[in-house]
């Protein structure tokens, strides 16, 4: 909807109804999944047995909360770690391409990109399925001919962090990307004229430019690392992150602890992205 251009009040109230259906879809199921995190019952579902605090802080069978659940907790401090190490790892590799595609041209450059795109339209198990048969088959080879073992080449935490980053990579460059083409070339050169050499003219004036995007994308990277699992499913070993954890767990049958750990993150996704708008806010 336009709102220079006169509406009808039929047409008003019909985008009205459905921004607030939108809304209402993306909201609800989220809403139920925290409500059922405190019902005092074995079950996520209804009829509401009582409010509770059990599925959080509870320490006694089969009242086992979420910060005495050590599965749980376990697995968070996994996905925390690989978090932290795609999301470096990510922001390094997607602002030197963001230089890349942005400051200079070759040939191949427009194939080079399109390959950097690629795992945006691959699926996440066919990714990792690829990844997995790509990196035993080198391991086989490396193995065959040292007689050594490659641990890294293995299921195991190094291929979750090297799968995931395999694909956030590219929304990193995307979104540094953006942020260069608006940089003006002009304010290194007043550098360089002053006496500045190339590494400091960026260091000094192009990356303090560049950081809201920096942070912005290593937040998205963190999101996307920690809720990601088709890849994570085909790459994981025996120390496993908190969404295969959950599926694990879900598997033996459903209880509000899962709704717990769910609420759990939504309030860490929602802090995080408070914190990065705030931050950009700040730079601006």
């Amino acid at each position: 909807m336009i709102p220079s251009l006169p509406q009808s009040p039929f047409a008003k109230w019909a985008y009205r109804a459905y921004v607030t259906l939108f809304f209402i879809y993306l909201g609800l199921p989220l809403a139920v999944v925290s409500v059922f995190a405190f019902n005092d019952s074995l079950f996520p579902s209804l009829p509401w047995e009582g409010f509770t605090l059990a599925w959080f802080f509870g320490n006694e069978s089969p009242f086992i909360g979420v910060f005495h659940e050590r599965a749980i907790l376990r697995s968070i401090g996994t996905s925390a770690f690989v978090a932290a190490w795609v999301s470096v790892l990510s922001v390094f590799v997607g602002t030197c391409n963001a230089f890349l595609f942005v400051r200079h041209d070759f040939r191949g450059k427009a194939l080079l990109y399109m390959l950097m795109l690629l795992p945006l339209i691959i699926p996440g198990v066919i990714l990792g399925i690829s990844i997995l048969v790509f990196t035993s088959s080198v391991a086989n080879t490396l193995e065959d001919a040292t007689g050594l073992w490659f641990d890294g080449l293995r299921p195991g935490l190094i291929l979750v962090i090297l799968g995931q980053f395999s694909f956030i990579t590219t929304f990193a460059t995307l979104v540094i990307s953006a942020r260069l083409q608006k940089f003006d070339p002009s304010l290194e050169e007043a550098a360089l004229n002053l006496g500045a050499t190339k590494a400091g003219a960026i260091r000094q004036i192009t990356v303090p430019f560049l950081l809201p995007a920096i942070v912005a994308s290593a937040v998205v990277a963190m999101l996307m690392s920690f809720e990601n699992f088709n890849t994570t499913l085909m790459l994981v070993g025996s120390d496993s992150p908190l969404t295969i954890t959950m599926f694990d767990k879900l598997k033996q049958g459903s209880t509000p602890v899962l709704n717990a750990v769910s609420l759990l993150l939504m309030l860490a996704s929602a802090a995080l992205g408070l914190m990065s708008l705030l931050f950009q806010r700040k730079k601006a």
